[in-house]
């Protein structure tokens, strides 16, 4: 009743404050939407990158991170590997995980059972055996090519490498076995002595089963009372 009692130019001018009012909201509403949506695909973009951070495909990546996990004994010999906890793991497709776990296949870190699905490669002093004869055959042949062919900076990744790992032991020489550091460090100078061999084919094999080797001494470790000589 109010509102009759009022001018009419007075009312005109309410209906406009109630317009731009509604006008002002209806914008701040899609800017929040609109800012909603910005910040919720920089998040969506982060965690794809982060998810791909160990390779150029989420298989690839999803692949080295169970590699890591197998390697280190975070995953057990024999420990099944089951498609529902892997997807809840990753956040990634059927197809995608058999990817990944074909790729470890081939590498001899996990097996294909059939009707079954996979599992972490088992544990064998027969495969241990056969595993080191092979390494013997083609680092020293790595090695052989790498003295032919290493120049100074060659020698000088040897050398430094070599020190950097020193260091490390002399820092913690009761624990360097499963010290996170030395473990890098130690991986680090082992490719150094073979990185001038200059056969990438020689060196993927080399790398391979140099993840299955480490994977026997991260083991070894965990029941080993006291640091081995080396």
């Amino acid at each position: 009743s109010t509102a009759f009692m009022r001018p009419a130019s007075q009312n005109h001018l309410f209906s406009k404050i109630s317009l731009i009012t509604k006008i002002i909201a209806t914008g701040f509403f899609w800017a929040r939407i609109a800012a909603f949506g910005v910040a919720r695909e920089s998040m969506t973009t982060t965690a794809l990158k982060a998810r791909k951070e160990f390779g150029k495909t989420l298989a690839s990546d999803i692949a080295h991170r169970l590699r890591n996990e197998i390697v280190t004994c975070q995953l057990k010999p024999n420990e099944s590997l089951k498609f529902d906890a892997l997807r809840l793991s990753f956040g990634a497709s059927f197809t995608t995980l058999r990817e990944a776990l074909t790729l470890l296949a081939a590498e001899g870190l996990v097996v294909a059972e059939e009707q079954r699905g996979y599992k972490v490669a088992p544990v064998t002093l027969d495969d241990l055996s056969d595993l080191t004869h092979a390494r013997i055959l083609i680092e020293v042949d790595l090695i052989r090519r790498s003295i032919e062919n290493g120049d100074d900076d060659w020698e000088i990744r040897v050398i430094s490498s070599l020190h950097r790992l020193a260091k490390i032991e002399e820092r913690a020489p009761e624990n360097y076995p499963v010290n996170v550091e030395w473990k890098s460090a130690h991986r680090q100078f082992h490719e150094a002595l073979v990185s001038a061999s200059g056969s990438p084919t020689l060196l993927a094999v080399r790398n391979s089963l140099f993840d299955r080797a480490e994977r026997y001494r991260n083991l070894s470790a965990l029941f080993r009372p006291h640091p081995r000589d080396k």
